[in-house]
């Protein structure tokens, strides 16, 4: 019996002064200061990958009164002809009041400090046409907010561009509307009709971007608006090279077009390392209505077009103006079939945006009795920021925490 107690009085002593020293090690911890919260501002940011269900290309356009852009005319970057708030272009409040909201998922607006603290030591480059520089000019603006020292930067053939010093980020435009090289060759006999021939060498890449594939972390290519004969008449045609000599059979625009992206969807694979996220942003769709740009089509429009409009609109079964967007797409998605390159299919949601080009309102007074109405390009701020939005996204989905 004595052993038994002794064993019992241990037991319970053990417990006691363990209890005992539990309450004063968490007495302690609660005497500890509470660590003061971050500011917002300085946390780092973490983004989270999109569930399987996200299509952020897919959705509607919401009226949202408290949305605002977050730059103005005052922005350094801006084009003059997109800087539709300088021009005096009407009821812009309208035009950046309306919300792209994808289906089964959210969009957020972009966190430009979140963004560029993100691509620290990094760059992102645009290569294509002036609907890329469009896209190009609103992402600097964007960023900007976040670096009041963002300085303009034109180097490695750059067109336009920015260096943020703050983050060592250069964000950059090189212009290449074909993508491959092509020049201009005069006539060179008395063919009828004919006063020269732009040479397009299939096979090799414009000098604005053949040596910058390594340089950018992100790339963002586009071609589509050139290949038309509002380009390239009859009389001043495209005649395709490879390997330096002529393609003996003639190709026409789309034919010449297949074999571009061919070749320099392959030099991208090839050239650009396969750590470098690589996009192909798909047509911008223009809005001329009642003719062409060259005869007096026009989008003086109050609001974005319904759904049920679309297809009478861009459908090329309906051979309107505007059918390039479409029949290009087709051409483009089926030469990435099979690649590294992500599709930026920004053309549907920006279908619906025919009232948020310039229009009339281009910054100089005698620009649309010459050059008609802008119905191709964006007014900035305006439906390039929601394109922001979602390439921003993407990038944060694959080089985020």
């Amino acid at each position: 019996m004595k052993m038994n107690l002794n064993n019992s009085t241990t037991l319970f002593t053990s417990i006691i002064l363990s209890t005992l020293i539990l309450l004063y090690l968490y007495s302690s911890l609660l005497s500890l200061p509470s660590p003061k919260p971050e500011p917002e501002s300085k946390l780092k940011t973490h983004f989270i990958s999109p569930p399987n269900s996200c299509n952020l290309f897919k959705g509607k356009w919401v009226s949202d009164p408290n949305r605002k852009p977050m730059y103005d005319e005052t922005c350094p970057f801006h084009r003059n002809a997109w800087n539709c708030l300088r021009n005096g272009r009407e009821k812009m409040d309208v035009i950046n009041s309306w919300k792209w909201v994808p289906e089964n998922c959210s969009l957020r607006q972009i966190d430009p400090l979140g963004f560029l603290g993100m691509m620290r030591n990094k760059n992102i480059g645009f290569v294509g046409d002036s609907l890329n520089e469009n896209f190009l000019v609103a992402f600097l603006c964007v960023l900007r907010v976040a670096d009041n020292g963002a300085k303009k930067w034109k180097k490695k053939g750059a067109w336009r561009g920015a260096y943020f010093p703050k983050f060592n980020v250069t964000v950059a435009y090189h212009r290449a509307v074909l993508l491959s090289k092509y020049q201009w060759q005069p006539k060179q006999s008395d063919q009828d009709g004919l006063k020269g021939i732009f040479r397009v060498d299939v096979d090799i890449p414009a000098d604005d971007w053949v040596q910058i594939t390594k340089f950018y972390d992100v790339l963002i290519f586009n071609t589509g608006h050139w290949w038309g004969p509002h380009k390239f008449p009859k009389e001043t045609p495209l005649v395709f090279y490879q390997k330096g000599k002529p393609i003996l059979s003639a190709l026409d625009f789309q034919d010449g077009l297949k074999v571009v992206l061919k070749s320099m969807i392959s030099y991208i694979e090839k050239e650009a390392p396969s750590t470098t996220l690589k996009f192909w942003r798909l047509q911008s769709p223009r809005h001329f209505f009642g003719g062409e740009w060259n005869q007096n089509g026009s989008c003086l429009f109050d609001e974005p077009l319904e759904e049920p409009q679309l297809d009478l609109w861009f459908d090329p079964v309906n051979n309107g103006v505007n059918k390039e967007a479409r029949e290009l797409n087709k051409v483009i998605e089926e030469a990435l079939k099979g690649s590294n390159i992500k599709t930026l299919e920004l053309s549907h949601l920006s279908e619906y945006r025919a009232d948020a080009h310039p229009a009339i309102w281009l910054g100089k007074k005698d620009a649309v009795a010459v050059w008609g109405q802008d119905c191709m390009h964006w007014c900035l701020p305006g439906l390039p920021d929601t394109w922001v939005d979602i390439l921003s996204e993407l990038i944060q989905y694959s080089f985020g925490d």
